[in-house]
Formats: C-alpha cells, structure tokens, sequence
C-alpha cells in the first residue's frame, strides 16, 4: 500500500487535501495530510522552517509503512525536503506540486509570488500590520499566489474563509540540506494554467541556469495538470491519479540537452576577435577604452541571467562580453560591462539599481561623453529596459537589445510586475532601439519580443529590427557564421550612428 505525507502552500492546512485524501483511499492508499503548527496560532510567535521540518519528521516517523511518498505544494516544498533530508531511508519518492526545487540555503520567501510581502520580507521591514506574521491574502486577493482556474465557487469561499496568517520565520529561514536526500526519486507535478509546462521546463533546460539541468536526470519524472495553482481544489480526482500514477514511477523523463561542445556556451569564444584595448575597472563596472583623444561616447551592455553569485568567471570576464566591449573600443567608443546582481527571478529591483549605479559611474568617467550613452541589453536582462523606456533621460541616444526576454515567462512569479517593457515602450518620447532577433528563438522567448514590437508599432516607438534567420540565442558563442558576424556588425553600426550622429 503506498502511503502519501501531504504538505499544502502557506496560509492552509491539510484542510486543502481533503478531496484528494478521500480519492487516494477509495484507490487504497494511505493519506496524511499535514496541519504545520503555528499558522494562526498567535501563542506560537517563534515558530519558524527549521518547527515545520520537524513536524513533517514527527508524522514520518508516526506512520508504519517503510516508506512514504512526500508531496510538497508551493511552500510546502520545503519542510518536505528538510524532512526528507533528514529521514532519507523512509521515503520513496519526493512529488513537487506546481513548485520549482529550492537549493541549500534558500528561504521560502524568494519565490512568493506576490511582489509586495516578498519586498517587506527581503527589505527586513516585516509583514506590514502583523509582528512576525503575514497576514493571509484578503478575499479576492489571492490570484497574486497563483492561477484559481478550475476552483468551484464553494471551494474558493473555503480557502478564503479557512485560510490564516504564516509566521514570517517560515519564509526568510534559509532551508538547510545536507545532501542526504539528493538521490532520491523526484517528480514534478505542472499545473499549466499557472504558467509551467513540461515543454517550458525542457527549453529551460537548454538555455536557462545551469541547475535547471538536473532535470533530466533518470530519477525525475513529470506529469501536466491543466489547471491552475491548486489543483487539490480545482481537478482533487485528476491530482489523486497523478500521485498514483507517480508512486508508481510513472511520468515523463526529459532528455539532456544536445551540447556541440564539450564547455558551456558562455565560455566559448566570441564571434568575432577585436583587439584587445585598455581596460579599466571600476567596482561592478569595466570599461575598455578606444584609441581616441577627449570624452567619446559610451555603450553599457546589459548581461542577462539570472547568474549563480559564485559563477566563474562572471559576466564581464567571460569570452562573450570581453568581445563585445573591445568590439565596441574598436569601433571608437567606451564599450562598457557590468556585474549586477540577477542571482534569482525575485532580484530584478536589485539589478535595475546595479545597473542604474553603473550608467552613473559611466556618465563621470573622464573618458566618457555624458551626453551621448546607449544601453544594449541581452536576454533575460531585456527586463531591465523596462525603467529606460518608462523614463527615458536625454543623453540616452539608443537603446539595444539582442534576443531579449520581454515579459516575464509563464511560471515566473518571483519577478516584479513593474518589468513589463511592452506596457511602457512608446509611452514616452524615448530613444530608437535596435533589435537583433534570432531566427531560431526559443518559442515563449520570441511571443515576448512580438508582443513588445506590436505596442511599439501601436504607439509609434522607433524600432530598428535586425534579423539573424538562421542563428539562436546567444548566437554569437552558438552560431559564428558569417551571417551571425553580420548581424552583429549591423547592430554595433546602428548603435554607432546614433550615438555620433
């Protein structure tokens, strides 16, 4: 008989599971839902990851089969994994419900999805309103956490009614792992809806952070459920199959991308091989100066992410953007890089300042023309025009981007809503923007640039598209043929001219 230990999202209880409860032992399973202490309990202010852990151990070690499959939705997920981490040999599989894995030594609270108690709980200023406490999402509120597709009138009323605060510690303590339970089965339960799709998570994957290809390990599977956030209200039945079906081994295995060399893409070499010029280092910020008397003018490029805080060599040392700020040096003016600081989705307001430091810092070089500065941003880091567009100062004579992210992907619910460059672009009297499209984009990355192009031809934004058919992203390390070598001289020329002319 398998046995399920189900932990549900913040602000519930096992209250939530009772539908699929019921379903799993009409199937003859067995089903303990978990009640975490210390949700509405005001007389347990101290309560924090490290008590939940523990009470999913406790029930754990309550139940007599040998061993037991944890299921954790959204916050949930963690105190599954602290207990797995700490009983390994009792359980038999890990199922993650609608909810990315956390990593050693992350807290909860980087991935809830609602940007304003995410913010008050990073800043350090609290829950506003409830000491150590954050409140539960007010009735009407709650699609901020999550789709409600598919949740019958009755069952929302519930949530809402039945729902009580969190004690802030559970989100800001850092989940602690040692590796105990990293071996251990582990299925991934999608909820469509909500934005996340297996063929997201494959293109992911490809071309997203390097810890996203753990996935296609053997010991993963995973299942779609096309329905929102909380499909143990909207679709109980279709989520009790789906965790029998997963005890069971069951689910889709994901392929390992297809590498044409044997070094990640962001060490190999440039496209192109511009002389190396002078380089000066300025805190987060380099700039590789051109052979030229007087202030010139200067291009910052904008790296994408997110970025692993201890990835070596960081942007501004890679192969990628060495390239790019000595082509520009070439051409005859400060070709600028940066580390900011996008380690996760939820850190966007951080690098937005990082970035807006940096364009300060380049405005009072001495080398550096104040006046005349253009922003060229790549991939996920096209969030960052947002501001830019939204605000654009009068020295900003271009703006650049290549292959960029526009909008934030389904299931990227930790990145503010305020980096919408589609709602912003045309809405004030900005600079041109070049940008370079690749032929060969990722699907969901190519509606956000059509998408961004739509408003922009809308409300009538200079837009300069330069097409590479037959080239993917970051085609400069992927693709250098001579097509891709065209590409980007056409987009340094563009943004050459309007920075001189």
């Amino acid at each position: 008989m398998t046995t399920f230990v189900l932990v549900s999202d913040g602000f519930t209880g096992g209250w939530v599971w009772e539908e699929t409860a019921a379903r799993l032992a009409e199937a003859g399973a067995e089903a303990h839902p978990v009640d975490l202490t210390g949700t509405g309990a005001r007389s347990a202010p101290g309560v924090d990851l490290e008590a939940h852990v523990e009470e999913v151990v406790r029930c754990v070690d309550r139940i007599e089969a040998a061993e037991v499959v944890l299921v954790g939705h959204g916050y949930g997920l963690h105190p599954v994994l602290g207990a797995a981490d700490r009983r390994p040999g009792r359980v038999a599989r890990i199922v993650s419900v609608d909810t990315d894995l956390p990593q050693d030594g992350e807290p909860a609270v980087r991935s809830v999805p609602d940007p304003d108690v995410r913010e008050r709980l990073v800043g350090g200023a609290g829950p506003a309103g409830d000491d150590g406490w954050v409140p539960a999402p007010a009735p009407g509120t709650w699609s901020r956490w999550g789709s409600l597709h598919g949740i019958p009138a009755e069952a929302l009323d519930r949530l809402e009614r039945l729902a009580s605060p969190q004690p802030a510690r559970t989100l800001t303590e850092p989940l602690r792992l040692t590796g105990a339970a990293s071996a251990l089965p582990g299925t991934g339960i999608l909820c469509t809806v909500n934005g996340t799709s297996i063929d997201l998570i494959q293109m992911l994957m490809e071309s997203g952070p390097p810890r996203m290809q753990t996935y296609a390990e053997e010991r993963f599977r995973f299942f779609e459920l096309g329905t929102g956030h909380w499909p143990m209200l909207s679709a109980p039945a279709e989520l009790a199959d789906v965790l029998l079906r997963a005890a069971a081994g069951g689910g889709r295995r994901l392929t390992a991308p297809v590498r044409e060399h044997q070094q990640p893409s962001h060490l190999l070499p440039f496209l192109l091989d511009p002389p190396e010029r002078p380089r000066e280092r300025i805190g987060r910020v380099d700039f590789h100066l051109p052979e030229a008397d007087g202030p010139r003018p200067a291009v910052v490029f904008v790296h994408g992410g997110p970025v692993a805080p201890d990835q070596r060599p960081t942007p501004r040392d890679s192969p990628f953007f060495l390239g790019y700020g000595r082509y520009a040096a070439s051409t005859g003016i400060v070709g600028v890089t940066l580390d900011h600081r996008l380690h996760d989705l939820a850190d966007y307001p951080q690098a937005a300042r990082d970035l807006a430091e940096a364009v300060d810092a380049v405005r009072a070089h001495p080398a550096v023309d104040g006046e005349r500065i253009a922003l060229w941003f790549f991939s996920a880091g096209g969030l960052l025009t947002t501001d830019w567009l939204a605000a654009p100062p009068s020295w900003l004579r271009c703006l650049a981007a290549n292959y960029p992210v526009l909008a934030a992907l389904p299931g990227w619910r930790a990145v503010d809503p305020r980096f919408r460059p589609a709602d912003v672009v045309g809405t004030a009297d900005g600079p041109p923007i070049v940008l370079t499209r690749a032929g060969l984009e990722q699907p969901v990355f190519a509606a956000t640039v059509e998408a961004f192009l739509a408003a922009a031809a809308e409300r009538g934004a200079e837009v300069e598209v330069i097409d590479a058919p037959d080239a993917r992203h970051g085609f400069e390390l992927v693709d250098p043929t001579d097509a891709s070598r065209e590409a980007v001289a056409r987009a340094m020329a563009a943004v050459h001219a309007h920075l001189t002319g």
